[in-house]
């Protein structure tokens, strides 16, 4: 094959590794990016978006079963709902492929070179890459490595048969009768809950002794609410040792030592994330490591000159909007523009029921970092939009400093709250105070109406509560 020669090559065509290549595109650099996938990486074709949609046919589903069991409020009746999981996939699948193609249509129209292939450094300028019809080597002035993460497998519970990942348990075509899943954090909570709204019997086993240890545990008592409210058992302080011999039941142990057999037709383990540091090549290079992950400056600039590092390989928040923002600086840098990014100001969302939301700083880290505070917390019990959602569980609360009312922080968890996380990012990034979001009208009836409230709340003057 004859040699391609850019002034950008990009390995990894994920978030952050798209984002970067059409944003290059755009600025007149002569781009490459290799995938050896799907454009999108794991968050469009089997994480963020997936993942997201079958949350999304759960709950519809979930409603439905409540109405034929003559629990709605509002007299909406229904009877014998069924769910075929292999359809919902399907449908699932139709929506990730649409937006792999428009990824693709993007770079196309960026004029970036697109080759499909695994990438393995031969040096800190060239780049080998295996694809179907041989090997294509690209030199590049410029590199930025999206390598992404992987699931983290356990010894004792390799992925396999009845051992799934995120990844397998977003392709079942049968919702499992009995589902045992291994850590409660964020990914584990969310499909969790999921299949719980879809009838599966689910356990959850966490070693520790809260679930969702991210986040404060006034912001996740409303999900352990729900997950008792759906019949899910959860085992906090539990030690997973493995599978029985006769490989029906995942085997834990309590933190008081008493062994528990937990039946389970699938075992979803989900225990975090690792990056991606291996099988493209790192030992040719002389790049310096930050623990398990690649060390980047506030520009994403490795220990090489030339070589950039964007996304979940270059540490936490893995988030997808991180790696996307990191990328679009670097293509910014690499064309010529000066650059570097404030990551006060990163969003988390946690997609469990209720939806979970956390801005800058949380008062415990205000605290911790020697700040006196206000802090104002409104409830959605006393939201009349809330309310006309069936939605009633949950709240606002923002933190600032005492001194000059600048916002530190802000967190919220209830129905559809995810869509509040621009405001509550906006606010934080472009220096807000609590009168800045109080004296800003909020339209009536709105889930909003909560974030004017808690400002104004902690303020000394809440109007509705």
């Amino acid at each position: 094959m004859k040699e391609i020669t850019c002034k950008l090559l990009v390995i990894g065509a994920g978030p952050g590794g798209y984002v970067c290549a059409i944003r290059a595109g755009q600025l007149g650099v002569d781009t490459a990016i290799v995938e050896m996938a799907k454009p999108g990486g794991t968050c469009l074709n089997i994480g963020c978006i997936p993942s997201k949609a079958i949350i999304h046919a759960a709950d519809d589903f979930a409603k439905t079963v409540a109405m034929a069991a003559g629990k709605n409020a509002m007299g909406i009746k229904a009877d014998n709902p069924t769910i075929d999981l292999a359809k919902t996939m399907a449908w699932k699948d139709g929506i990730t492929g649409r937006l792999t193609l428009g990824v693709a249509g993007l770079l196309k129209k960026a004029g970036v070179k697109i080759v499909v292939g695994r990438a393995k450094f031969r040096d800190g300028k060239t780049v080998a890459v295996e694809t179907e019809t041989g090997e294509q080597v690209i030199r590049a002035e410029n590199i930025v490595i999206a390598t992404g993460s992987a699931p983290v497998e356990l010894p004792m519970l390799p992925f396999g048969g009845k051992v799934v990942s995120s990844t397998g348990a977003l392709s079942l075509t049968e919702v499992p009768q009995r589902l045992a899943v291994v850590g409660a954090g964020y990914i584990g909570l969310e499909l969790g809950l999921a299949f719980a709204k879809l009838g599966s019997k689910v356990t959850i086993v966490e070693a520790l002794d809260r679930i969702l240890p991210l986040y404060d545990t006034q912001l996740t008592q409303p999900v352990a609410k729900r997950l008792a409210a759906l019949g899910v058992e959860v085992l906090l302080g539990t030690k997973v040792k493995g599978i029985s011999s006769n490989g029906e039941a995942l085997l834990a142990e309590t933190g008081s030592g008493e062994e528990r057999r937990i039946a389970a037709d699938k075992i979803l383990v989900t225990v975090g994330r690792k990056p991606v540091t291996e099988g493209w090549g790192r030992e040719e290079l002389e790049l310096d490591m930050d623990g398990r992950f690649l060390k980047v400056d506030e520009q994403c600039r490795t220990s090489m000159r030339g070589i950039y590092a964007v996304g979940d390989v270059t540490g936490e928040p893995m988030l997808a909007h991180r790696a996307m923002v990191q990328g679009e600086m670097v293509a910014e840098i690499v064309s010529g523009k000066r650059r570097s990014w404030d990551k006060r100001a990163i969003p988390a969302v946690c997609f469990t029921d209720p939806e979970i939301v956390s801005v800058g700083m949380s008062p415990d880290e205000a605290k911790a970092a020697g700040r006196e505070i206000k802090i104002g917390q409104f409830p959605f019990s006393a939201n009349g939009r809330a309310m006309t959602l069936s939605a009633e569980e949950g709240f606002v609360r923002v933190v600032a400093r005492a001194d000059n009312h600048l916002v530190l922080g802000i967190q919220g968890v209830g129905a559809g709250i995810s869509e509040l996380s621009a405001a509550f990012s906006l606010a934080i990034e472009m220096g807000a105070r609590l009168e800045d979001i109080a004296g800003t009208i909020h339209a009536h009836p709105t889930q909003s109406e909560a974030f004017a409230e808690a400002a104004l709340k902690a303020l000394g003057h809440a109007l509705h509560v």
